[in-house]
């Protein structure tokens, strides 16, 4: 078994670096290394090749996970970039994009204070649209315009819809319970 595990996540599944990720043919190379590395493989042999099998899949288990998911993608994209997010440190936000929280979290208030399902299955529809419209952005900057600064602050906003997200989704639970 050739391990190379200096390679990065994309290279690790034989896929370009970008955001725009095929994601069945993401799945499908997960599933030819892990069928390669697998430890059930190497059970027969020796503890040093079994462990090395379990890093080996593990490295992939992570690669896979943080591909798959578009904001960790982007993360992953900007730190092979050498670019920080500063998603703890810098929470600078644009004004409108601050305002625009601040109303989607009156109108998520609301909307518990009623128990109102409907309006919290149309909160979450309206910020699935959101939030596709900035991977659109990052499709663009990442990919294309290499403009890595302003990625990085889709980044942050995406994590503030993550969390948006969250609680609409825990506010829902809680209506239909």
């Amino acid at each position: 078994m050739s391990i190379d595990f200096k390679q990065n996540h994309f290279q690790l599944f034989g896929l370009p670096a970008c955001f725009e990720l095929d994601l069945i043919a993401l799945e499908q190379a997960y599933r030819k290394v892990q069928s390669e590395v697998h430890p059930d493989r190497f059970a027969h042999l020796g503890d040093s090749e079994k462990r090395l099998s379990l890093q080996w899949a593990t490295q992939a288990n992570e690669a896979y996970q943080t591909l798959r998911n578009p904001l960790a993608r982007a993360r992953y994209l900007l730190h092979l970039a050498g670019v920080d997010t500063q998603e703890e440190t810098n929470t600078a936000m644009p004004v409108d994009f601050l305002m625009a929280q601040m109303e989607w979290r009156e109108a998520i208030m609301e909307a518990k204070a009623s128990q109102d399902a409907d309006s919290l299955e149309d909160l979450s529809r309206r910020l699935r649209h959101e939030v596709k419209a900035l991977h659109q952005q990052l499709h663009t900057m990442l990919d294309e315009a290499h403009a890595f600064a302003d990625a990085s602050t889709i980044v942050r906003k995406l994590r503030f819809m993550e969390k948006l997200d969250e609680e609409i989704g825990d506010a829902i639970d809680a209506t239909l319970s």
